[in-house]
């Protein structure tokens, strides 16, 4: 009997824990998506319930009226391409400058690599807004305002350090056994890289092309400052500037649906590539 006590209580601490440990998941994912969920909530609530006093946190009434305000109203549609079209280029000149330099810095040991990559972290710490009245001054230099080219290139430049240093670290793991067979096979440097190297570190790539998307899809200050033609607005742009029929107003659902569009496409990009994510992240933890 005193055996089948102790099982029985090892048994119930073992459950206890297990459901404080799903309580505790539970509550901080709820924690963490509670602003994106009040979001899509205030989406789809009418104007009233927006409005209403005390707060209405679960609507009873659903509209779709602020997602079709916004379309209507602007090109929302257009938004959206102009942010694909620079987050798309400025990912993939990122990637195909970045590997290859990464690559050199892993592999061939350059002259002076050390002060490259020294000059590499540096600039990664260094604060993007910084840059913005140098970039200013270049972009009407040379006359590139409300042109793809006045994003593009800034957010190449400030994802391309972290896009070396990224994919460095990945090359360093690879063992040099399948190079050096690769090379008494007669392959060049460059052929190594693109056949060989670059589709064993696949993970890392989709992982550090996500960043980069991420990270020129939300930004703001350089596309409010560079593109002032209302069809050329980035989404982070035009969702800021959404406003009310009158002075007044402050259009919370069509701003929340805005918020929705502007996000869907990157949980999606997540969804579809969360398993090469996940070994992105991971192939680094262990050496082997």
């Amino acid at each position: 009997m005193l055996l089948l006590s102790s099982t029985t209580k090892s048994s119930f601490s073992a459950l206890l824990r297990q459901i404080l440990f799903w309580l505790a998941v539970a509550a901080i994912c709820l924690f963490c998506l509670a602003p994106m969920l009040w979001q899509v909530l205030t989406s789809f609530k009418l104007n009233q319930d927006i409005a209403a006093l005390p707060n209405v946190y679960i609507p009873t009434r659903f509209t779709l009226a602020h997602y079709i305000e916004l379309f209507t109203r602007r090109p929302f549609l257009r938004y959206i391409l102009n942010s694909a079209i620079v987050a798309i280029a400025s990912t993939l000149v990122c990637l195909a400058l970045g590997a290859p330099a990464a690559y050199a810095l892993a592999r061939l040991r350059p002259l002076g690599r050390q002060w490259v990559q020294a000059g590499i972290v540096l600039i990664t710490l260094f604060p993007g807004i910084l840059l913005l009245q140098g970039l200013l001054e270049m972009v009407q230099w040379l006359r590139l305002g409300n042109n793809y080219l006045a994003l593009i290139l800034p957010y190449t430049a400030i994802n391309l350090p972290l896009t070396i240093l990224v994919l460095k670290s990945f090359f360093q793991q690879l063992p040099r056994d399948l190079e050096d067979a690769a090379k008494i096979d007669g392959y060049t440097t460059g052929q190594m890289l693109v056949q060989i190297v670059l589709p064993l570190t696949l993970p890392a790539l989709v992982t550090t092309g996500i960043l980069t998307f991420i990270f020129a899809w939300n930004e703001f200050i350089f596309a409010l400052s560079f593109i002032t033609e209302e069809t050329m607005k980035t989404i982070p742009v035009a969702a800021a500037q959404i406003g009310g029929t009158t002075v007044f107003e402050i259009p919370y659902g069509p701003i929340a649906a805005a918020t929705v569009v502007g996000t869907l496409p990157l949980v999606v990009l997540v969804l579809l590539f969360q398993r090469k994510i996940v070994q992105g992240l991971t192939a680094g933890a262990v050496k082997g």
